[in-house]
């Protein structure tokens, strides 16, 4: 796949995850989608169910590792790769990099929380990290959620 051919296929799969950051943010959750792709399909797809589910850990990434690993039949998403429109958190990137996934794609940087900051050497050693993949969108999304949520 040459690199215009990569760049188009993350920018499908970020809008998928932007559709299920919208359902985030009309359930009230911070909205915050993932995908995960396998093989140029979609395997499986979430967002962030904090409020729902009354559960911290159950982000977006954490809820998407584990529908595509029911999708595969097994722990690790060694062919896949996982389309977040956030920078993942530490505990997050601990998770990606416990199943393995060899190739990470978000939109927004995450200044105060992401793993970049607090955990760095947290996905699987051979995985690759694609950032800013709509990052406009992205970053729009959270800033409107959390403007509305103080005024």
């Amino acid at each position: 796949m040459t690199q215009e051919e990569q760049q188009k296929q993350d920018e499908q799969f970020m809008r998928r995850a932007l559709d299920e950051a919208e359902q985030a943010y009309k359930e009230g959750e911070i909205p915050i989608g993932a995908v995960v792709a396998c093989k140029g399909r979609i395997i499986a797809r979430a967002h962030n169910l904090t409020e729902t589910l009354t559960d911290v850990t159950a982000h977006a990434e954490m809820q998407v590792i584990t529908s595509a690993a029911n999708a595969l039949g097994g722990k690790y998403l060694t062919d896949c790769t996982l389309y977040v429109t956030v920078e993942p958190c530490p505990m997050c990137a601990g998770a990606i990099g416990w199943a393995q996934v060899p190739r990470i794609v978000y939109g927004t940087d995450d200044e105060k929380r992401g793993y970049r900051k607090i955990a760095p050497q947290a996905f699987h050693p051979k995985a690759t990290v694609t950032r800013g993949i709509l990052e406009d969108e992205c970053r729009a999304l959270m800033q409107r959620f959390f403007k509305e949520r103080r005024a």
